[in-house]
């Protein structure tokens, strides 16, 4: 029985035998399997993307906005943004620094807000 009989395929993945020789290319193969599986995982488990910069739909699901209620947050200079010809990317951590600014407490704001004593 030859190498490629003995090859038998388990859930789309190739079982090796021990008198087979595995290439460079295979360990090259299975380190970029390997690798997009581990990002996959991490980005499903964390629900953070794994991108710094991200674009507008992608911001506006991660919120749970709407592209107007976006553009509103840009204009009025709440949400900082970056554009690159045509495309506008916003950075993952300026999104998280907003919320954390805005984060409110049963009602209440924890910005530190003044106040001005009258009189």
């Amino acid at each position: 029985m030859s190498a490629t009989d003995k090859k038998q395929k388990l859930g789309g993945h190739t079982q090796l035998f021990g008198e087979q020789l595995v290439t460079l290319k295979d360990l090259h193969d299975f380190k970029n399997e390997l690798l997009l599986e581990v990002k996959k995982s991490l980005k499903e488990n964390t629900g953070q993307p794994t991108k710094k910069w991200l674009k507008t739909n992608e911001v506006c699901k991660i919120l749970g906005v709407s592209i107007t209620t976006l553009l509103t947050l840009r204009i009025n200079g709440v949400l900082p943004y970056s554009k690159i010809g045509g495309c506008l990317y916003f950075d993952y951590e300026d999104i998280l620094k907003v919320m954390d600014e805005n984060k409110q407490l049963h009602g209440k704001t924890t910005k530190t807000r003044k106040f001005y004593r009258l009189g």
